[in-house]
């Protein structure tokens, strides 16, 4: 099954369009620069995922990614920029709890990575967590030089290697998903060949309700789908248990992207 080009056309009918996430932030405020203060996460006891299940991986097909080729029950989430620290902490303690695996796509620039250095590079040593290149600073690649999109990339590279020992190669998630060949190019040249987009949203990148998020889930969960969702807001932070409820009633695997692709990193 592949959603290389008919997921697109099937989630632009719903929550949100599948390639464009036009709410995503635009800048790096040196604080929470979403929203007001999150309210604290509730704590509620959340069911276990089922355990990953790749009998075997596959190889990365060439070009962009939105959805995992092959047949099988899986689901890829990932989530992006990091712009709430206590949506990352609770992301990661949704990990701990639940053993839940999904993939962030990090915006190197918000302080949210470093904040949780401490809670989050076990997972990513572990596998449990993926880390993938999300820029430093959220710019849209397009609209920057070769120089620029290769410094947007470069920084976000440094940071992950040297905060959490890894680098997120070979994938990379152009903000808003504009990207181009030129910004292609210059991502492969720095071992980004493979550019993820999604096949669902969450909608979350801005301010939503809980019912509209899981209106979503339910309207995107489904096997071998990647799913782009956002930590944020506090609204999906409310809704983990409900989360979990949908992947196990529909069979569903939790992977990261590593989880199931071949990789070769040098």
């Amino acid at each position: 099954m592949t959603f290389l080009a008919a997921g697109l056309v099937t989630a632009l009918g719903g929550c949100a369009t599948a390639r464009v996430d036009a709410t995503a932030p635009t800048a790096l405020p040196s604080t929470n620069p979403m929203s007001p203060t999150p309210k604290p996460v509730a704590q509620t006891q959340v069911p276990q995922v089922p355990p990953p299940d790749v009998a075997r991986k596959v190889p990365i097909p060439a070009g962009t990614l939105t959805g995992l080729p092959g047949t099988g029950r899986h689901l890829a989430l990932t989530d992006d920029d990091g712009a709430s620290s206590e949506v990352v902490g609770a992301y990661i303690r949704f990990a701990r709890d639940t053993g839940a695996r999904f993939t962030f796509f990090v915006t190197g620039g918000f302080d949210s990575w470093t904040d949780h250095k401490a809670e989050l590079r076990p997972l990513v040593e572990s596998g449990q967590i993926q880390l993938g290149n999300h820029t430093w600073t959220h710019a849209d690649l397009k609209s920057l030089s070769t120089e620029g999109v290769a410094d947007e990339l470069s920084r976000c590279k440094r940071f992950l290697r040297n905060i959490f020992g890894v680098d997120g190669t070979p994938f990379f998630r152009p903000p808003y998903g504009y990207h181009n060949e030129t910004v292609d190019a210059v991502a492969a040249d720095l071992g980004y060949t493979t550019p993820v987009l999604w096949f669902g949203s969450l909608s979350d990148s801005g301010l939503i309700t809980e019912r509209y998020l899981v209106q979503c889930a339910r309207q995107y969960f489904h096997p071998q789908t990647v799913i782009i969702g956002h930590a944020n807001h506090p609204p999906v932070t409310h809704v983990y248990p409900t989360l979990v409820e949908i992947i196990r009633e529909r069979r569903l695997n939790m992977v990261t992207l590593d989880d199931y692709f071949v990789t070769r990193r040098a």
